[in-house]
């Protein structure tokens, strides 16, 4: 079988025999992988020219949205990418991380369009003032870089490795070309065939190459972004390319790492933070069969507990089964290939040079289910007596499952030996002694990219110190690569041009899609609060009517809300303070600031969302006169996933002037605005009575098998549903998914064709319960009227429905308005 790569559109085969790839459990050769007769200047180019194209264009909301959906899509598959998994030598726990890990960082980057601005580039921080009268500014944006991603991943995650990677610029706006490692690209493969049969990415957002790619970097351009994850010395000579230097291209390097992991003084046999530094190591040790980035491969422990800590962590090793992963009963699978167990075996034996194996034997091991022909090797343990003077454990790293103890005298030296490695992606300490860890972290936080604090408060929730999160960086300094990425916003920064923008104000509203202070404001002909989201631009403005501050007003909010401080209550205090007179309290004039640009009636604004900032400029004195002036100053798309309409986030500028016009006050309020309904029309009496006389005997559907007169008794028994006449049933919908299916009445989605009531058979017609046509229309009209008088009559009544759940009046409409346009559609009625 020949591993395909998928280029320019299409799945090929590469020429020749190629590399032959090996069941790691069984030894057998699954198939070959060649890259031969590939130009790679081509797939390059087009990925910037095809996917680039599409995918720059999206919003943010729009690549988080694709995200999410790719995400769910290949969730549903799982099962299918375990079974391949098996033959990497990962253990349903180990693919368990490679695989649901991956789709975890497509889930967890979708969310961060919540982020973003709803348009394809982002602005970063607050505008700069330049200029006195501030007519002169500038504001810092990102746009996607118009290259593409080339990503050099290694052998350990062929599903994470590629997915934490492409989720982040894919969200950024670039696509990508992953080159997997050869040994385990037949997994990566298996994932992007189902990624490309989703068509939910657009055409050449995501190529694959699987085998030799020694000349990709060759035609690299400065748009493009490289990454490597492997070891050092590779990572070294292709960061150095000629066309990389030249070209400037941003590299970013994940390599060796030898990790460290500290057991606090504090934590002696006994206490939980010792038992949870024994079950951390042992996990780090022999999850993934230690081929992880981030396993631990340097235990430093106090001197005095070195004996203590071997034992205990030999006892547990004791209990670790190898073998077959496909087994229930084992616990640790194998080494990816048999070139690896020789490479980590060479690795061990450099370590025991100066180091001691206290636990496993490179010769011998006991399987379970398989046999010499897999890449198995035992758990090993070593200790180090002199780590400050044999530096090989500092500096050579065995990736498999191995580590090694080393003792320390106090927290500095722990500290030392933790910055010997010359820089790790990761460390942690296990302590309860918070004094103890801020002296680690602070010590230590210039040699590592993450720094785990592990104790008996967090440890049920802890994601361990193996597991890098999409939100956090990965990465590390020196030895580690020097690199980062992930990191949630950060790391979709990596792939964006960062560009200062200098202009007016008018003008940088409208290139960030923010209102700026001192910008041209957009008069409106009515109330901003009366616009959806859809129609409201940052700009439209609203300038109030007057309000006059009285005595009255301030000593009354003082009593409502106790808050009697002197400068409202007691004008005999005032000498030396900064107020004059009687003051009004600065919440008083935000609360009467909402008071003049609130609009009263109901409308598109559902509720006030909260306060983002808030200043108060100048005191404001009794007798004073304010107004202010109402901004929409960026609009934010956001998921609904409850009960409520599909809405947007609005952020208002509110800008409170006295009569000289002297700004006095400043806030930024959020609304939730409800977008608008246009999918479905309303079903008043009258298109319902239009619609139905339009239907015939002879109305064929558009989908599905319904005639029109069992369209209609199906109508009419929703109805008798709704008003209560048939409520003998049980709901059919799972309740785990129940909720979810209720909140879905009132997003604005049709229902998808062919969709089946509960209760009907399967492809088959249900028997007629009318004789004919007319007597049907006539009870489904009767049924309707039926339905309409009993809310009438009921106002606060809830009925059960089979799908929905319990539904109330309003909900019971939007079921109606759903049903008849979904029906009416399917027979052309509308």
């Amino acid at each position: 079988m020949k591993i395909q790569n998928y280029i320019n559109g299409h799945w090929i085969e590469g020429k020749g025999e190629g590399t032959p790839l090996f069941d790691s459990v069984t030894g057998e050769i699954i198939g070959h992988a060649s890259t031969e007769g590939i130009d790679f200047a081509e797939v390059l180019h087009y990925g910037r020219t095809k996917g680039g194209e599409k995918l720059r264009k999206m919003t943010f909301q729009e690549r988080g949205n694709m995200l999410k959906s790719l995400a769910l899509y290949l969730t549903k598959r799982k099962d299918y990418f375990y079974e391949i998994s098996y033959k990497t030598g990962a253990t349903k726990v180990d693919s368990w991380i490679d695989i649901e890990g991956g789709f975890g960082n497509l889930f967890a980057n979708a969310s961060l369009r919540k982020l973003f601005p709803n348009q394809s580039y982002h602005v970063e921080g607050d505008a700069i003032d330049l200029s006195r009268g501030g007519r002169f500014m500038a504001h810092h944006i990102l746009v996607p870089k118009r290259g593409v991603a080339v990503h050099i991943n290694a052998f350990n995650f062929p599903v994470w490795g590629m997915l934490e990677k492409c989720a982040v610029n894919w969200m950024a706006g670039v696509p990508a070309v992953v080159k997997p490692a050869t040994s385990t690209s037949y997994l990566t493969e298996a994932v992007v065939r189902e990624i490309i049969n989703s068509k939910i990415l657009p055409e050449g957002a995501l190529q694959l190459i699987c085998g030799s790619a020694h000349t990709i970097l060759d035609t690299i351009e400065s748009q493009d972004v490289v990454t490597f994850t492997g070891s050092a010395s590779t990572g070294r000579k292709l960061k150095s390319h000629t066309q990389v230097i030249n070209e400037s291209v941003p590299f970013n390097m994940e390599a060796d790492s030898l990790n460290a992991s500290i057991l606090g003084e504090d934590a002696v046999p006994g206490t939980p933070e010792f038992d949870l530094f024994i079950s951390q190591a042992r996990s780090e040790i022999t999850v993934k069969c230690g081929q992880k980035c981030t396993a631990i491969r340097r235990l430093i422990v106090p001197e005095n507990l070195i004996d203590d800590v071997q034992i205990a962590l030999g006892k547990a090793l004791d209990k670790v089964t190898i073998g077959d992963p496909r087994l229930k009963e084992v616990r640790m699978g194998s080494l990816v290939s048999k070139d690896q167990v020789k490479e980590v075996k060479d690795r061990v034996r450099e370590i025991a040079q100066t180091a001691s194996i206290v636990y496993g034997d490179l010769d011998k091991l006991e399987l379970i289910g398989a046999n010499e022909n897999g890449a198995f090797i035992s758990p090993m343990l070593l200790r180090e007596e002199n780590p400050f003077e044999n530096i090989s454990v500092h500096e050579t790293e065995a990736f498999g499952p191995v580590s090694t103890l080393m003792p320390y005298k106090n927290i500095d030296e722990a500290i030392e030996l933790a910055q010997m490695g010359k820089g790790s992606l990761v460390s942690s300490i296990v302590t309860n002694s918070d004094a103890t860890a801020k002296e680690y972290v602070i010590g230590a936080a210039s040699h590592h990219g993450r720094i785990l604090v592990l104790n008996r408060e967090n440890a049920k929730q802890s994601t361990g110190h193996g597991s890098p999160l999409p939100l956090l960086v990965h990465g590390g300094p020196g030895r580690a690569g020097g690199g980062e990425e992930m990191g949630g916003v950060r790391g979709i920064k990596h792939y964006m041009q960062r560009c200062a923008v200098q202009g007016s104000p008018t003008t940088l509203t409208e290139i960030t899609g923010i209102y700026q202070p001192n910008s041209k404001y957009k008069e409106i002909s009515q109330h901003p609060f009366q616009y959806h989201w859809e129609d409201i631009e940052p700009g439209m403005s609203l300038r109030t009517h007057n309000r006059t501050v009285t005595d009255s007003d301030i000593i009354s909010f003082a009593n409502l809300t106790w808050d009697h401080f002197y400068a409202h209550t007691d004008i005999t205090s005032l000498d030396g303070s900064i107020f004059k007179k009687r003051t009004a309290h600065g919440y008083f004039i935000l609360a009467a600031a909402a008071g003049l640009f609130v609009y009263p009636n109901k409308g598109p604004v559902a509720a006030n969302y909260g306060l983002e900032e808030c200043r108060f400029l100048r005191p404001i004195y009794h007798n004073d006169t304010v107004y202010v002036r109402l901004t929409c100053k960026q609009k934010i798309d956001r998921d609904v996933a409850s009960a409520e309409h599909p809405s947007g986030i609005v952020k208002w500028f509110v800008e409170v002037f006295d009569t000289e016009n002297e700004l006095v006050a400043i806030a930024t309020i959020l609304t939730m605005v409800q977008k608008k309904q246009e999918v479905f029309v309303e079903m008043t009496n009258e298109k319902v009575e239009a619609c139905i006389n339009k239907l015939t005997q002879d109305s064929k559907p558009k989908w599905g098998i319904l005639t029109p007169q069992h369209l209609l008794e199906h109508l009419e028994q929703g109805y008798r549903i709704m008003s209560g006449e048939i409520q003998d049933f049980e709901i059919a919908t799972p309740e785990k998914i129940l909720e979810k299916v209720h909140h879905s009445l009132y997003n604005y989605e049709k229902f998808p064709q062919g969709t089946a009531f509960p209760t009907m058979k399967k492809g088959e017609l249900e028997d007629l319960i009318h004789p004919d046509f007319e007597t049907a229309k006539a009870k489904f009209f009767e049924a309707r009227a039926a339905y309409q008088s009993f809310f009438k009559e009921n106002p606060e009544a809830v009925m059960k429905n089979m799908v929905f759940g319990e539904l109330n009046r309003y909900e019971s409409y939007l079921l109606e308005r759903k049903h008849l346009n979904h029906h009416f559609e399917q027979f052309g009625l509308i």
